[in-house]
């Protein structure tokens, strides 16, 4: 007897919601985490009920495509993978047309939200080079490397061109980490990054980047040359996370956010405040607990029984772990200010709901690990 779709799929839900597939010390990690995030905010919003609630929603959304995608065995991942890099560059595509934004065109206005198509290739384009190297002889040759870096630079130079710079280079750091567990020989590493190495004076001589671009960098050389303008950030960001000392100056009490100094207080530069509250002691908590879900996912993409699973779970877990030090570097001023915001604390909609969802193909893969075959 035939049965409509929709009775299948509403069956499928069900059952998805009743037996979860879950692995609870990550899963744990991230609900804390989530808590975390939602705490800070409410501080360094100043108390705006209205903007925590907004983040909780996107995160019980980031939730739910956890759930869903946790049940999506990755042999399914892998055969959809190609239609949603392909999907995914559609829609950065769409962003070149018709993206809205502040200064830069990087989200599609859907009516009831905005939606940031480059935070949804973070997952993509891993899922992409794990689907192409999977059925590949391993480590990678120039041939494959080659194929590998057309797919790389494609998002790449559309995420660029809105400009979003810092994302740019977060989604190839997302590809390049798949390329690299694949198993790279070392000297081609040395060489590919001595190219790259030759090639930035170039892009800087060429005008690659927009002058604001420019201006950050010098500013992260030496940001009192411009103290009230494009220094002002490192500056205000430094004096947040130094007078936080040791032990913090407790929650919501934190001046530099409060006062207005520090820009971005919710969004960039919020691991700013959150040092500022809660000092050292709190900092290294925080980063102890992004490095438990590091390894956590580590640990899941060791345990994988297939090339797909292994190279797109390592890239997931890898990619996040540069999220975090890279904004930590942005605002303590050992990085230069590139808008990277500070996973699953920063507010942003778009960035939380990825970021959850890639989870949820975390899940799916140590699910599955007893019923894969290599």
């Amino acid at each position: 007897m035939n049965v409509h779709p929709l009775l299948r799929l509403r069956a499928w839900l069900r059952h998805t919601l009743r037996e979860p597939r879950l692995d609870l010390p990550l899963l744990a990690a991230l609900i804390l985490l989530a808590l975390i995030g939602l705490v800070t905010l409410y501080s360094a919003s100043d108390l705006d009920r209205h903007l925590v609630l907004n983040q909780a929603l996107r995160f019980a959304l980031g939730g739910l495509f956890l759930l869903l995608l946790s049940r999506v065995p990755p042999n399914v991942l892998r055969n959809w993978t190609p239609w949603l890099y392909l999907a995914s560059l559609a829609l950065l595509v769409a962003v070149a047309l018709h993206g809205q934004g502040r200064g830069a065109n990087r989200w599609l206005n859907l009516g009831v939200m905005r939606f940031q198509p480059s935070e949804l290739v973070k997952l993509t384009l891993p899922m992409m080079i794990a689907w192409y190297l999977h059925a590949r002889e391993l480590p990678p040759r120039w041939l494959t490397l080659g194929t590998v870096a057309v797919l790389i630079l494609a998002p790449t130079l559309l995420i660029a061109k809105q400009p979003d710079l810092g994302t740019a280079l977060l989604v190839t750091a997302s590809g390049v980490f798949a390329v690299f567990l694949a198993g790279l020989a070392w000297w081609r590493i040395f060489v590919l990054l001595g190219a790259a190495a030759t090639a930035a004076p170039l892009l800087w001589h060429w005008h690659f980047l927009h002058e604001y671009q420019r201006n950050r960098l010098r500013m992260f050389l030496n940001p009192e040359a411009d103290p009230l303008g494009n220094g002002w950030h490192i500056i205000q960001s430094e004096i947040a996370v130094g007078s936080g000392g040791m032990w913090g100056k407790g929650w919501h009490h934190g001046t530099q956010s409060r006062l207005e100094f520090l820009p971005e207080h919710t969004t960039d530069f919020v691991f700013a405040v959150f040092s500022e509250e809660w000092g050292l002691i709190g900092v290294v908590a925080l980063l102890a607990l992004y490095l438990f879900i590091v390894g956590r996912g580590l640990i899941i993409a060791a345990n994988a029984r297939d090339t797909y699973s292994r190279l797109l779970a390592g890239s997931i877990s890898m990619a996040f772990f540069v999220y975090v030090m890279v904004n930590g570097g942005m605002i303590t001023g050992l990085l230069p200010v590139v808008g990277v915001p500070l996973p699953l604390i920063s507010y942003g909609g778009t960035s939380a709901v990825s970021l959850l969802a890639g989870f949820g193909v975390l899940m799916s893969i140590h699910a599955h690990r007893k019923f894969m075959s290599g």
